[in-house]
């Protein structure tokens, strides 16, 4: 997931999760991913997760769309239905008026036509919603920065970002291109090390649930382990093993 959020709701205690994922293109592995992540989420927290899939042009939207069904003809386990924004249900948003009444509709809408050749006025109206909040605008200002990627809209964000906050990191020097490309790189470490460990966990549970031993040397390897890869691995194997060890048998 590229981002995930705690959602609070008025009269409701516990809130729920909005998992965000930008997709450029449609990748039939992402849907596998998904539903996993999902699953996991809601185990996790104790929360129920939503999935909002940001597209920027309709084929891929109307790809995300598509639910995904997890079963058999005689028997569905699981259904998951992705919340898809895109440029076919998102407004263009070029007035700061409008973009400052809903903030993170404004960044969603941006993300969504980030390929329309408006996105200058959409971006401009964004950074003046920005700059006249009190609280919260580095936040939103730094995740359209990140959103954006590398090119042309992301430097023309960060002028615009200059311009109307001359504070925030953008304005061009060595300090701030550090400190943008250290923030960047943390988060997507953070990222990879909380899928890490939530799978790491779900291959101990599988294995506590079956009633498989699982030895202090086993736990902390398992635990250990940061490469996605190899543990999505081992949580295959967690199903059929009849000794922990055998996790490991190939390796």
């Amino acid at each position: 997931m590229d981002s995930i959020f705690r959602v609070h709701v008025p009269d409701d205690e516990g809130g729920f999760l909005l998992a965000v994922e930008s997709q450029g293109k449609p990748d039939p592995d992402k849907r596998n991913s998904w539903t996993y992540y999902l699953a996991h989420m809601h185990a996790k927290y104790r929360l129920p997760p939503f999935l909002v899939v940001l597209c920027r042009d309709k084929a891929t939207a109307a790809w995300a769309a598509e639910p995904i069904r997890i079963g058999r003809r005689f028997h569905t386990s699981m259904l998951v239905f992705p919340l898809v924004l895109g440029p076919g249900n998102l407004s263009v948003i070029t007035d700061p008026d409008e973009a400052a009444e809903d903030v993170p509709l404004a960044v969603f809408s941006a993300f969504a036509h980030a390929k329309d050749p408006g996105l200058p006025a959409i971006l401009e109206a964004l950074a003046a919603a920005l700059a006249g909040r009190d609280e919260g605008s580095d936040d939103w200002a730094e995740y359209v920065e990140i959103g954006l990627g590398d090119g042309p809209a992301r430097d023309l964000w960060r002028q615009l970002m200059s311009t109307y906050t001359p504070n925030f990191p953008g304005s061009g020097t060595i300090v701030e291109e550090a400190w943008l490309a250290g923030r960047a790189k943390g988060e997507a470490d953070g990222r990879a090390e909380g899928r890490a460990e939530g799978r790491a966990e779900d291959i101990l549970k599988i294995l506590g649930t079956r009633g498989i031993e699982v030895s202090a040397a086993v736990r902390d390897r398992v635990m250990g382990c940061t490469d996605l890869d190899v543990l999505g691995a081992w949580l295959g194997r967690s199903l059929s093993v009849t000794r922990a060890e055998e996790l490991f048998v190939e390796e």
